[in-house]
């Protein structure tokens, strides 16, 4: 579980024209950018007839119940491939990440890693040829038929590292995130409210909370980053959720200037302006405004799936959370995402090995093990979901929306320098120092810069 999805484009390989060599079974010519791509004819699934292995893992889970679900997986996995030995070196996001790059140009590399799948990672290296392409895998194994389209998007690019959402499979999840809409069922009950069910409702639920003399919604947004966990989900009530996924992909055919974009921009200028977002939004820290609103400090909080266990912590039942109305075409739409997905290196010394562990920990077996260890799985998330609690509103919405709608990119996703302008740009605007039209244009210019490059 994430709460900071974007990384610098500076830790990863790109232009460094490290290249992998071709494998058999590729359908690239043998030469520059080749990396492994068996067919799914050429996939070894009997992995016990492999004889003994010792498999490398290198993950990040290492939070209490990631690093459970893990750790019981291995165990399970273990008496399944008695002849696989698996080694894990397990560390944490930032020191792994600043270690990938290094491990997949070197000769040692591990068979399974996780990759972060942000453009200025995975995207970097799948163009350098350093990760093996799992489509031939995923048609042996069935992934396109375990995980949603929307969800196995997140982990695909061209060959080229240029499109990101569209071609080969290069990771596969086993969590989920999404941002939705936190409450307290007591406060509105207090101010005689309702839950929300369309976005008018929301608006007037702000509007109303206010005249009660309520902060309306609890944002920190001292680190920039928080507010595209609220724009993205208001963003999907005005612009059709394909071009969504276009911008926040950073991929051509798009334009951040149009009117429904501008719509969306005036709607989250006027919250900063009216004060919805309280007195000074940009000087308070994403730690420490989630306890505020756990004390009763704000009606609304607009963020991550990754929150709802520590704030319920505090409130208990009383913690509610939903999935944002349905958006402009019809259907739930809202930023969210997954876990860091797992990939095989191009250079992987145990491939065959590496696609069954891969296989194992994302099988249906695997989602029911994850969430009884507390942690939420990305596929059959509303059967696995608790019986009570934020936990089980949660994992509803994520299923909802990521089976039924839309799971919305984050943002920052975009381009190698999204992150810091967008996060620079919604906090001016939240802030009053621009208007949409200026927030726009500065949103545009970056990603136009990018894709029409490309």
């Amino acid at each position: 579980m994430r709460r900071r999805h974007f990384l610098s484009a500076g830790a990863s390989l790109g232009g460094l024209g490290l290249l992998a060599a071709c494998a058999p079974g590729s359908d690239s010519p043998e030469g520059e950018g080749a990396a492994p791509a068996p067919k799914a004819d050429e996939v070894e699934t009997d992995i016990a007839a492999l004889g003994d292995i010792t498999l490398v893992v290198w993950d990040q889970e290492v939070r209490g119940a990631q690093n459970d679900a893990i750790e019981a997986l291995l165990g399970a996995f273990k008496e399944k491939y008695p002849n696989v030995t698996v080694e894990r070196q397990s560390q944490s996001f930032d020191d792994l990440q600043q270690q990938t790059g290094l491990a997949l140009s070197g000769n040692d590399v591990p068979d399974v890693l996780q990759v972060n799948n942000a453009r200025g990672d995975m995207g970097t290296f799948v163009a350098d040829g350093l990760l093996t392409d799992l489509t031939g895998y995923a048609e042996a194994y069935g992934w396109e038929e375990r995980f949603a389209p929307s969800v196995l998007d997140k982990m695909k690019y061209s060959a080229d590292g240029v499109t990101f959402g569209e071609g080969s499979l290069y990771g596969l999840a086993q969590t989920g995130e999404v941002c939705g809409i936190y409450y307290s069922q007591e406060k509105l009950d207090a101010l005689s409210l309702k839950a929300p069910t369309t976005w008018d409702e929301v608006f007037s639920l702000v509007e109303a909370s206010a005249t009660a003399g309520e902060q309306p919604i609890m944002l920190g947004n001292l680190d920039q980053w928080p507010a595209l966990h609220v724009f993205g989900p208001l963003q999907a009530n005005f612009v059709d959720a394909q071009t969504i996924v276009t911008l926040g992909m950073g991929n051509s055919g798009a334009d951040w200037t149009t009117d429904d974009n501008l719509a969306a921009l005036t709607q989250l200028a006027e919250w900063g302006a009216s004060g919805a977002f309280g007195d000074s939004p940009n000087g308070l820290a994403y730690d420490d405004a989630w306890p505020l609103f756990t004390e009763g400090k704000g009606v609304l909080l607009i963020g991550g799936s990754w929150l709802g266990p520590d704030m319920e912590a505090v409130m208990g039942e009383d913690l509610r959370f939903m999935a944002p109305p349905v958006g402009a075409d019809g259907k739930v739409a809202t930023t969210g995402g997954t876990g860091i997905p797992f990939s095989i290196p191009a250079a992987a010394k145990n491939p065959a090995a590496a696609a069954a562990f891969i296989d194992f920990i994302t099988s249906d077996d695997a989602m029911a093990m994850i969430a009884e260890n507390g942690g939420m799985p990305v596929n059959r998330t509303a059967e696995l979901a608790p019986e009570s609690g934020v936990n089980k509103d949660i994992y509803e919405a994520f299923d909802a929306v990521s089976t039924e709608g839309t799971l919305l990119p984050y943002l920052d996703y975009a381009t190698p320098t999204f992150a810091d302008t967008a996060g620079a740009t919604l906090q001016e605007l939240i802030g009053g120092q621009t208007d949409a039209a200026g927030a726009a244009g500065a949103l545009q210019e970056d990603y136009a810069a990018f894709s029409e490059s490309s």
